[in-house]
């Protein structure tokens, strides 16, 4: 019986354009892949172990360019908008008050502060879960094994009582070798709110 729901954020409660985003990128830094620099300096920050002012500094500095505030615009891009259903599914099943709520998200905060000010109901959303993690603030990011095992610890979950909902195939993959039940959600097809109907047979 799942007794705790974990959540991403992104592709399923918040729409993201990750292929727009890639391409915009590459278009505005003129380059045909990002280096592993690049990559690796995402994931420092994701992981909150560089600052935004840090992390800016990288870009502006590699591509002279591109100002501080168009690098935000562009870091943000892939960012849209919080269909409200959602938002109504989530306050359902809290009032309902069955299971046990955790968001578990990768992201950073210059993404967080574009969700802020954007996101008017974002304190309200937040307000839904038993805890809200978020890896930048806690120094650990998917598809790692400790982050998932940092929160069944911290809240003492059972891994075959929980239910790990994402739309990355990495993360996906290292809850289920942790023995967390997934939905590994297609963003193009399927929606958060089917959940019980989608995955029936958990319920």
């Amino acid at each position: 019986m799942i007794k705790t729901i974990i959540f991403d954020f992104g592709n399923v409660f918040i729409n993201l354009d990750i292929e727009g985003h890639v391409q915009h990128a590459l278009k505005t830094f003129e380059i045909d892949s990002f280096s592993e620099e690049m990559i690796a300096f995402n994931s420092l920050y994701e992981e909150g172990l560089i600052t935004t002012e840090e992390f800016i500094a990288f870009h502006t500095e590699n591509f002279p360019k591109i100002s501080t505030d168009e690098f935000i615009t562009l870091w943000n891009f892939m960012l849209k908008d919080f269909p409200d259903h959602r938002l109504d599914f989530l306050k359902q099943l809290k009032s309902n008050s069955k299971y046990k709520l955790i968001l578990l998200s990768n992201t950073n905060e210059l993404h967080i502060n574009w969700v802020k000010e954007h996101i008017p109901f974002y304190e309200t959303f937040k307000n839904y879960f038993d805890a809200f993690y978020l890896s930048h603030e806690i120094h650990l990011r998917k598809p790692n094994q400790e982050i998932f095992e940092f929160v069944l610890n911290e809240h003492k979950i059972n891994a075959d009582e929980s239910l790990f909902i994402d739309d990355n195939t990495d993360n996906i993959n290292t809850a289920k070798s942790l023995g967390i039940k997934t939905w590994h959600i297609n963003p193009e097809t399927e929606d958060i709110c089917s959940l019980f109907e989608t995955k029936s047979n958990l319920f």
